[in-house]
């Protein structure tokens, strides 16, 4: 866990230099699937414009992020819970690689998964890249369940989701 104390806060434009960062230290990285131009600034705006981007911030210093995703093609899939309904979606999930492995993943999901519950909704799903191992550990220890495989956005994905 943190030995520090952090806020999560909603990220501003202030933060989206920062942002970019934190996205672009992940590429490359073993179980990380994002390609050069993903995030993006066009993310980023994306997020921000929905109030749906969340920052964890250590002496004023970004080590992670979050944010309440839509995407329809993500909604539309057929392995989704109608009894769940409205859900809602967390993506683009990242850690400073030096902060990983300190539970700083399980916490944004814990605080993405309350936000979504004060937003109104019942249940939450996600995507995993089959191969971003961390993430499936870190997902497994919140108790989703999985529901189904798909292929989107070039990759190979399970599909996870509870209730809120």
């Amino acid at each position: 866990m943190l030995e520090e104390k952090y806020e999560i806060v909603m990220a501003t434009e202030a933060d989206r230099e920062e942002l970019l960062s934190l996205y672009r230290v992940q590429h490359g990285r073993k179980f990380c699937p994002w390609e050069d131009d993903y995030p993006s600034n066009e993310t980023i705006d994306f997020d921000l414009s929905r109030d749906a981007l969340f920052v964890m911030k250590v002496s004023g210093r970004i080590v992670a992020a979050i944010s309440l995703d839509e995407d329809e093609a993500v909604n539309a899939l057929s392995c989704w819970d109608e009894s769940l309904s409205p859900e809602g979606e967390l993506s683009r999930i990242a850690v400073l690689p030096e902060e990983q492995s300190k539970g700083i993943g399980r916490i944004m999901m814990q605080y993405g998964m309350d936000e979504l519950r004060r937003r109104g909704f019942r249940g939450i799903h996600i995507l995993v890249n089959k191969k971003n191992i961390k993430a499936l550990k870190c997902y497994a220890t919140l108790d989703f369940n999985p529901v189904g495989e798909c292929h989107l956005f070039n990759q190979d994905f399970y599909c996870y989701e509870r209730k809120l």
